[in-house]
């Protein structure tokens, strides 16, 4: 074990530069996929709105549009596979840029968050198997 010392006037090490958000990245996706689980229903949603709140919300991560549309084009491909419907997840180009209306329907709602539990558990086991190969876990 190391032996430590106290001393004064050190700054924080705690810094880190910004994430970069990514497409297909699966922790940019919860985060994109946690934000359209609480969205209203049934009304059209900008896609700039929804980049501007998850900048505003992850000040250490940075959003664009192009991550966004990714991560949302995957949601309405999973519902097409899952429901054989395009009208759950629709991404279409508005008056002033792409929009996102989900369907109000209650099981909307399960749905997501089943999307976001396999996100979550995809950065989990990612974050595992940085662990296991960075010697950190025996």
């Amino acid at each position: 074990m190391l032996t430590l010392m106290e001393t004064p006037g050190l700054p924080d090490p705690q810094l880190q530069p910004p994430t970069i958000a990514e497409p297909g990245d699966p922790f940019a996706e919860l985060r994109v996929v946690h934000l359209v689980a609480r969205l209203e229903r049934g009304v059209p949603v900008r896609v700039r709105d929804i980049v501007d709140h998850l900048n505003a919300r992850y000040v250490d991560w940075s959003f664009s549009r192009d991550v966004v549309v990714a991560a949302l084009v995957q949601l309405q491909a999973n519902w097409l596979a899952d429901y054989r419907s395009v009208s759950g997840i629709d991404l279409h180009e508005g008056l002033a840029g792409p929009e996102l209306v989900l369907e109000d329907t209650p099981r909307m709602a399960p749905w997501l968050v089943g999307q976001a539990a396999r996100l979550a558990a995809t950065c989990t086991e990612r974050l595992r198997v940085f662990a296991v190969e960075e010697g950190a876990i025996p």
